[in-house]
């Protein structure tokens, strides 16, 4: 049986294992989640109780949580772009920049998202004030430690980026990066013309009217 992978394809975190598959053009079967394919979201939900995407299934096992699916799949099935760094220390700062995007990049912007689903105008006010609050201390702290850097976690693409790429998409979407972080901005740059990053941006365009704050028509 083939990989599988359950997801759609506007949500972040189902473009940051994408990414991962495309870099290393690893075949499998991609299985939309939505109102047009309920056959999918049963399975979905048989095989993960929880209700957590993306999901991916390897045979009988069903692996969730972003970061151990990019995990899993350099350790099953790998390719020649490795993900994550074989020697432990560099390793150590592939993952903490992969939790640095996720919970300060993406979770911040994430409140911002929220509060414009409630549908109440305080609420989204609120949540976009809340949002550029961490935004900002995220993009300060990211503008620093990316100088030098072609890559987060140094010359090589890695499990921190496929984290950023994403993360930082919509970030910009929430809170622009503004010209006071150039290094930050060109990164972001770099995300968007790497072709995993690329095709998994173009495959989500038809859902743009799903977000919430209002899609750019940049990117």
């Amino acid at each position: 049986m083939s990989l599988v992978l359950y997801g759609h394809p506007f949500s972040s975190y189902t473009q940051k294992v994408l990414i991962a598959l495309y870099e290393n053009g690893t075949s499998f079967e991609f299985r939309c989640l939505g109102p047009d394919t309920p056959q999918h979201s049963a399975e979905w939900l048989r095989r993960c109780p929880l209700r957590k995407f993306p999901l991916l299934v390897d045979g009988e096992r069903n692996i969730v949580e972003t970061s151990i699916i990019i995990e899993y799949l350099q350790l099953v099935h790998p390719g020649l772009v490795r993900l994550l760094p074989a020697d432990p220390m560099a390793a150590l700062d592939v993952r903490f920049f992969d939790r640095f995007f996720d919970l300060h990049v993406m979770n911040a912007a994430q409140h911002a998202v929220d509060g414009a689903l409630t549908g109440v105008p305080v609420k989204r006010e609120e949540g976009l004030a809340l949002a550029v609050k961490k935004l900002e201390l995220a993009y300060a702290w990211l503008e620093g430690h990316l100088a030098g850097r072609i890559w987060a976690a140094g010359a090589d693409i890695t499990l921190a980026d496929c984290a950023a790429a994403p993360s930082l998409f919509y970030a910009d979407w929430t809170h622009r990066i503004s010209e006071a972080f150039p290094v930050l901005r060109a990164y972001r740059a770099r995300l968007l013309a790497r072709p995993s990053f690329a095709r998994a941006v173009e495959e989500a365009r038809p859902f743009r009217q799903n977000f919430p704050l209002g899609a750019p028509d940049r990117d």
